[in-house]
């Protein structure tokens, strides 16, 4: 396809900015939306008509639709959707003002339910269109201190749309995840508040604060992964999850090693709950009571 209509969220800044401009850079249309849609202003006096700025807060489902339908109104179609708005706080689970956690998750995971139900009827009508979902690679091996509500909404986020993908495959629908790892965006700068740390979560949420100048954070280049998934989506032949970033990369790899030894290690105790097996099963080797 040489030449498509995206559809992006959160594109003032960050991953959204760096795609909005690859896109724009391709030859390709772009409904830009954000919630301070001036920050385009300089893209539109290069680009002209080829970008649309839409103001948008994805937390509101009406305000999704319409965006969608001023998008479709003026490019006549969507070929890509990708849900990019998203933020993170940092503090502990048990301390964080629950406020700020549900705040957090309305953004990043309600974000992406609204707009992901509100471009479906127009990529139904179309019999074709990508939705991409931007995840993290917390949202593969979780376990980051400190940012309990952010990886909990990109877990949910591929929970849905890996049903989302069964759902719609047979309507000409496509699903992309993406996993980024540490990038030079401004996800750990203006938009990141911290909380308080009490003394007993120093050494893991204190510590994961301490570590957010660590150069492996800003390792990767946002200009290139914008430039990599618009090559991306041109292909008929894409994955269901992408993983971005050499740190990314390897974590990743290390973590489906350790699931799948780990369930290696459990399975016969696994198979003794069905009816029929052999049970009970022993424990692995080393899985000793507590005293």
């Amino acid at each position: 396809m040489s030449e498509q209509t995206w559809f992006i969220t959160g594109s003032s800044r960050g991953f959204g900015r760096a795609l909005t401009a690859a896109a724009l850079a391709a030859g390709d249309r772009v409904a830009a939306t954000a919630r301070r849609p001036e920050h385009l202003k300089d893209l539109v006096e290069r680009y002209g008509d080829r970008i649309l700025p839409i103001e948008l807060d994805v937390t509101e489902f009406a305000a999704a639709t319409a965006a969608v339908e001023t998008a479709v109104d003026r490019f006549g179609r969507l070929d890509v959707v990708v849900n990019n708005a998203g933020y993170a706080n940092i503090g502990p689970i048990e301390t964080s003002p629950e406020d700020d956690f549900r705040r957090q998750f309305e953004t990043n995971f309600w974000g992406v339910y609204h707009v992901t139900r509100a471009v479906l009827p127009t990529l139904k009508a179309q019999g074709s269109g990508t939705i991409v979902q931007f995840s993290s690679i917390g949202g593969r091996v979780g376990g980051s201190p400190g940012l309990g509500s952010y990886q909990a909404a990109k877990f949910a986020v591929d929970g849905l749309t890996r049903v989302l993908a069964v759902e719609t495959a047979p309507l000409g629908i496509r699903t992309l995840v993406i996993e980024p790892g540490g990038f030079a965006t401004d996800w750990a700068g203006s938009s990141m508040s911290f909380h308080d740390v009490p003394a007993e979560y120093d050494a893991t949420v204190g510590a994961r604060i301490r570590d957010m100048d660590n150069p492996r954070l800003t390792a990767g280049d946002p200009a290139r992964a914008g430039e990599i998934l618009v090559r991306l989506l041109k292909r008929d032949d894409i994955p269901t999850h992408l993983v971005l970033g050499a740190g990314a990369a390897a974590m990743a790899q290390d973590y489906s090693r350790r699931q799948i030894a780990e369930v290696d290690a459990w399975a016969e105790v696994s198979r003794s709950a069905d009816f029929g097996q052999a049970y009970p099963a022993a424990f692995p080797a080393g899985a000793t009571p507590r005293p």
